[in-house]
């Protein structure tokens, strides 16, 4: 889709349709007011009437509105003004779209984004439109027959400002918008992948592919490459299935040469059967979700590079596929980590901390300023925080604070959890240096705890995504999150956030 900044007056526009807002109850926004009176109190009638309430995510489509020259005007309900926040104006966003997309206007000109939303910069306006509009018209029908058509889909969009000098800081959000939404729809789209095509091989080729378009580096690590570096723990996951497993570096050099790169490691298991360990039928289709980790920091690596983001930025994709087999690793085994640390392994379902220990260790080579894993780790942490956050665990408070505020300027919001050393006892092992479970109680707590051994060199953050990586029935598919949240924390870094 395409996309524009201006600034103008509502009744002005030549499009196929002029987006504007409602209040509850029935209280014009300013551009709103513009085109009333443009239109002689045509949208008061309307109003008064009670077509239009301005209740939240509520439309109202009009024709031939008199005064003005666009074709049609797109009402918008946005709830009670004084609670218009973060959720309101996204879902705002995601009503107008939406609507524009199913009625056949092919491009439209919103103003919504001229509306002042608590606590946000109109940057930030332009920036979120651009990331739930695209979200909006997202399609994964690769493998339909049959295409679900849209008789007249949405081509462009502009988003209106109300000052002129604010344009070139609108405009630069929007190009950071488009980049992270290009993140976040390549991260969906590996997730949505099936198993039996988003291999680990695949996962591989895609690096390769994104290296060339977008100037970066490329390293893919094999079986026996790996095992020369003493990968053991990440290898023992991989036994059981005939896929070999790959270890992915990506490299964006867009900073000085000495300075030190952000890592971000994501978890790329790219089916999760449990191992010998197996997991119940029902839902395990959505085991091929178990990958969105190293989705997410692939998508978040192409946006950087979009964005040609002054850092440097390493991204380790440990993958492989947990199946059962033969050659399965046993409950009960022990395994030497790359770091030297020994590993009981009770559960072979509990892989993803397995395949990330490595990698945290290879990180260290990197010399890293900061390392940050992204995983679907474990159910515990949907039980404690649900489908809203991302759990976070951090070792150093102040990544901690950075990775909060940058989840809640991204509308794609993390929840520290504590890492205290009590909870290490949960871990002990009778016959290696640690086991890999911790029992039931607290378990998103202790596979953090577990990682953080393996992190003591640097500082260090985890996101558990399993509760946000992906979404279950009539909507199921992937989130694309926390592509939105790592590019916030990157772009604060960077000094590139308005």
């Amino acid at each position: 889709m395409e996309f524009s900044i201006k600034s103008g007056s509502p009744e002005k526009q030549r499009s196929a349709c002029v987006v504007v807002g409602i209040f509850e109850p029935r209280k014009l926004t300013l551009a709103a007011e513009l085109l009333d009176n443009a239109a002689h109190n045509h949208l008061s009638d309307i109003i008064r009437r009670g077509d239009m309430e301005g209740k939240a995510g509520s439309t109202l489509l009009l024709h031939n509105v008199p005064g003005t020259l666009c074709d049609r005007v797109l009402l918008v309900g946005l709830g009670k003004e004084k609670e218009f926040g973060d959720k309101a104006y996204c879902e705002a966003i995601h009503s107008a779209v939406r609507t524009l997309n199913e009625t056949g206007a092919f491009d439209g000109t919103v103003f919504l984004t001229e509306t002042s939303v608590r606590k946000r910069s109109s940057a930030w306006r332009v920036r979120q439109a651009t990331l739930v509009a695209q979200e909006t018209v997202y399609r994964f029908d690769q493998f339909k027959s049959k295409k679900d058509k849209v008789r007249r889909p949405l081509r462009k969009l502009t988003f209106v400002v109300d000052r002129r000098n604010e344009l070139t800081i609108a405009e630069e959000a929007l190009r950071q918008g488009q980049a992270i939404a290009e993140g976040m729809s390549l991260a969906k789209d590996l997730a949505n992948l099936p198993g039996n095509v988003c291999t680990p091989a695949f996962l591989a080729e895609t690096a390769q592919k994104m290296a060339a378009e977008h100037k970066l580096e490329c390293q893919i690590l094999e079986r026996d490459e790996m095992a020369a570096l003493g990968m053991h723990s990440l290898l023992a996951v991989a036994k059981g299935s005939q896929q070999p497993p790959k270890l992915i570096v990506l490299q964006y050099k867009g900073g000085k040469n000495d300075d030190q790169p952000v890592v971000l490691v994501g978890k790329g298991i790219t089916f999760d059967s449990g191992g010998i360990s197996l997991k119940p039928a029902p839902e395990m289709d959505e085991m091929k979700y178990d990958m969105c980790g190293a989705a997410g920091v692939l998508g978040t690596i192409k946006a950087a590079a979009l964005m040609k983001l002054p850092i440097n930025l390493t991204v380790i994709v440990p993958t492989a596929e947990n199946m059962p087999g033969g050659a399965a690793t046993r409950p009960g085994d022990i395994v030497t980590s790359m770091s030297g640390q020994t590993i009981e392994i009770l559960n072979t379902d509990a892989e993803g901390r397995l395949v990330l220990c490595d990698a945290l260790t290879y990180a260290a080579r990197f010399q890293p300023e900061t390392v940050i894993d992204v995983a679907t780790l474990t159910g515990a942490c949907v039980i404690a925080l649900g489908h809203i956050a991302t759990g976070l665990f951090a070792n150093n408070e102040a990544l901690a604070r950075e990775l909060v505020h940058a989840g809640d300027e991204a509308h794609d919001r993390a929840w520290q959890m504590p890492l205290w050393d009590d909870y290490q006892e949960l871990l002990k092992s009778p016959f290696a240096d640690m086991a890999n479970i911790g029992g039931r109680w607290g378990g998103s707590i202790t596979a953090a705890c577990f990682l953080a051994r393996f992190t003591k060199k640097y500082v260090w953050a985890h996101l558990d995504i399993a509760g946000t990586a992906w979404k279950s029935g009539t909507d199921k598919g992937a989130t694309g999150r926390p592509v939105p949240l790592l590019m916030h924390y990157l772009l604060k870094r960077a000094g590139k956030l308005n």
